[in-house]
């Protein structure tokens, strides 16, 4: 009796442990949930404003000179992204060490939850930095397409070469030196200098975003095969619900088709039913000639006239 108390104090002592588990381990994932809802956030927020970006860089484009406003909401906008970019990609890089770590333990099915959940979000932040960077280097060329064109007006044309080896000097000098002094090479002199300070200022947030963007690029590399499994296997499921919902339609046409079968069915049996009671009451003779009417060919004729009729569905 003692022994098999002990063993029940066991068994109890260890369903605790194991409940105490599951309820650490339940509020460890809802926390590491509104992590990667954080995350989601700031993703977000940066396509928005990488959206942004792109309008003020047309404003820029489409005037001589850029007015100091312009500038400014381009430079608070850029540094907002540089700002959440930068805790996003922090964010990513701590699971990342923690699902190394705890991989090497153990391998559990909470484990590849948020080794997945990590890999998605790694591709969508290195999607929209891949948009941002794109529309920076657009912003880039056509700036330098500008400058280029107005070197042809005050008669020093540029090779591309030539004007690249302009840029990296970094010394707007070198585009006006010898600008003859006349109104129209005033006013391409101010777009040159203009495009230059706008091109130097822009390779500074590139050369800063750069780092960042390479390290994530190759986290998301290595996780390719996650991320190409975790497609594929949306990409079925969506197969599957189409599948499904056309069998669907399908079921609902035929048991609508049954249905009134089966009502028609019913109807005729009612019918049938009273039918032959009407000819049951008759004393003569009738009865037999009726059936007799029924079955010219003398076979056996039996009813079996069920009482028990379902309900009527419509």
């Amino acid at each position: 009796m003692k022994d098999r108390l002990e063993q029940l104090r066991a068994t109890c002592d260890q369903d605790d442990d194991e409940v105490e588990i599951a309820m650490d381990n339940a509020a460890f994932m809802d926390e590491f949930f509104s992590q990667i809802e954080d995350i989601r956030n700031s993703i977000d927020k940066i396509d928005d404003n990488v959206a942004e970006v792109k309008k003020l860089y047309s404003v820029i484009l489409s005037a001589p000179t850029s007015d100091q406003k312009t500038q400014d909401d381009l430079e608070a906008i850029t540094n907002d992204i540089k700002k959440m970019a930068n805790n996003a990609r922090n964010k990513l890089k701590t699971i990342e060490r923690n699902l190394e770590s705890e991989e090497q333990e153990r391998v559990s099915a909470d484990l590849r939850i948020r080794k997945s959940q990590h890999a998605v979000l790694s591709r969508k932040f290195v999607e929209v930095m891949t948009k941002y960077n794109e529309a920076q280097v657009d912003f880039r060329e056509r700036s330098k397409g500008r400058i280029q064109r107005q070197l042809e007006i005050t008669g020093k044309a540029t090779t591309d070469e030539e004007l690249e080896e302009m840029l990296e000097s970094g010394n707007a000098a070198v585009f006006t030196a010898g600008i003859v002094d006349s109104g129209i090479s005033k006013q391409a002199l101010s777009e040159i200098e203009s495009r230059h300070k706008d091109i130097v200022r822009l390779e500074s947030s590139i050369k800063e975003l750069h780092d960042m963007f390479v390290d994530i690029a190759m986290l998301v590399e290595s996780q390719g095969d996650i991320v190409d499994n975790i497609e594929q296997n949306v990409s079925k499921s969506v197969d599957h619900i189409i599948v499904a919902q056309e069998q669907t339609k399908k079921a609902v046409r035929y048991q609508t088709k049954a249905r009134k079968v089966m009502t028609f069915s019913q109807v005729l049996d009612v019918t049938s039913f009273f039918f032959l009671l009407i000819f049951q009451q008759k004393k003569d003779a009738v009865c037999a000639d009726t059936l007799l009417f029924l079955n010219p060919h003398n076979q056996s004729v039996e009813f079996a006239v069920s009482l028990s009729l379902a309900p009527v569905q419509t």
